[in-house]
């Protein structure tokens, strides 16, 4: 008798526990209200367990148990905790798994001692022991897997499900497992076997993407790193020009000496190489804003030792709710691109580029045309290049945009190719720094 209500208590344990886990693998906030609405949910299925087990029997009860307690756990974890279906699923599914640990601790503990009393007894103790192994070491990390994404969480789900199948189909509803046939015996290794190479396939998948990823963003960080000290560079070639405007009276004293003696070619000579110092060092202004004069200006004078006509237009304030790092890799990066596919237009005529910007009801636009040779493959709305460590400009421009909640659109039609650019302005720091 002692036996029976010993194997009875552990029985209510064992529900206990796999509703325990379900709560901490799925997570819930510990709040008061939320411990007492978990506690009230084991209670009412420990009374549901023991009424069904004095109408129905132990035999009975166990094949209703997906119904009776699963069911309701599931729904509990999705309706009150909020979780998703597939989340709440999942966690019942494998914290059924879960308490096959402690019961082989109990079958090797009863093995041990010799009698069903003390394998009860040792499960019991088992419970605590797994179940604070689980919650310290398991309950995190399964969370934030289950939480990844979808996929994620159908892989996790895998083998509870088809162990939970297993148990159910060959020990509960029938006895195969117990007597021994093959089907039975095999189903559960083979299914084992099978997701294994499936589970090395897509891990092998995942680590790809994750080193393709970690490659791109370390490209995209380079990206405005190089569009930092480009702007650095601008500002001290504005500085050079500032001190050269500054140093004009000794300019003028020189010219002055020259006059004097008479020596008009000097006086040419020092005069075309003093403007042609200052037009290299000296920013053209196209709008209010410096650091977009300054990019301007670069691009400008670039466009023009390659022979290409490039045309602005811009309307930009002095100042913008972007950071002049992000200013200057959309602009570097798009006029860059503008450039190198300009310059290989064969007839010098049709090397012209244009360049819009403004801001319109609180968005900032900007508007890059060139003309292009060839065929442009679009990959996933950006321009597709096999060459290896090129494509990472407009993946920049598209990421920057991105971030600050706009977008960056690239066409390619007609022998034209058009990036355009739309950025909400709003008064916060950057999104993507």
């Amino acid at each position: 008798m002692l036996t029976t209500y010993i194997g009875l208590i552990r029985f209510g344990f064992s529900l206990v526990f796999g509703a325990a886990l379900s709560v901490c693998f799925a997570g819930m906030e510990h709040t008061r209200r939320n411990r007492f609405a978990a506690g009230i949910c084991i209670f009412i299925l420990l009374l549901v367990q023991f009424f069904s087990w004095r109408l129905f029997g132990l035999d009975l009860t166990s094949k209703l148990y997906p119904l009776i307690i699963h069911l309701p756990m599931i729904l509990f974890l999705t309706i009150y905790l909020k979780h998703s279906w597939l989340i709440s699923t999942v966690s019942v599914l494998t914290a059924y798994l879960c308490c096959q640990l402690p019961r082989w601790i109990g079958s090797i503990g009863g093995a041990v001692i010799g009698s069903e009393l003390g394998e009860h007894l040792v499960y019991i103790i088992a419970i605590f022991l797994a179940y604070y192994l689980f919650q310290v070491l398991v309950a995190d990390t399964l969370r934030q897997l289950m939480q990844k994404s979808v996929k994620s969480c159908i892989l996790l789900g895998a083998v509870p499900l088809f162990f939970y199948l297993f148990d159910y189909i060959t020990t509960i509803y029938t006895d195969l497992l117990y007597t021994g046939a093959k089907g039975a015996v095999q189903f559960m290794p083979s299914v084992l076997s099978v997701l294994y190479f499936v589970f090395i396939v897509l891990h092998y998948i995942e680590e790809q993407k994750q080193a393709i990823a970690s490659r791109e963003r370390d490209m995209l960080s380079a990206q405005l790193h190089g569009a930092h000290m480009e702007l650095i560079s601008l500002r001290q070639m504005q500085s050079a020009a500032a001190a050269y405007r500054h140093d004009m009276r000794h300019h003028l004293g020189i010219l002055q000496s020259m006059a004097t003696e008479g020596s008009i070619e000097r006086i040419k000579t020092y005069l075309n190489t003093a403007q042609s110092d200052i037009d290299a060092i000296t920013p053209i202004r196209f709008c209010e804003n410096e650091t977009v004069n300054l990019i301007l200006s670069s691009f400008a004078a670039k466009a023009k030792n390659a022979g290409i006509t490039m045309t602005v237009d811009a309307k930009l304030p002095g100042s913008i709710p972007l950071s002049d790092t992000e200013l200057c890799s959309l602009l570097s990066n798009g006029l860059e691109n503008a450039i190198s596919a300009t310059v290989l237009r064969p007839d010098p005529k049709h090397r012209t580029m244009s360049v819009k910007a403004a801001v319109h009801k609180a968005n900032l636009l900007i508007l890059i045309e060139n003309p292009y040779d060839g065929k442009i493959l679009m990959k996933k709305g950006l321009p597709h290049t096999s060459v290896e460590g090129h494509g990472y400009g407009t993946r920049s421009i598209a990421a920057i945009a991105d971030a600050h909640g706009g977008q960056a659109i690239f066409s390619a039609s007609d022998g034209i190719f058009t990036l355009k650019v739309m950025i909400p302005l709003r008064d916060r720091p950057s999104a993507y720094l």
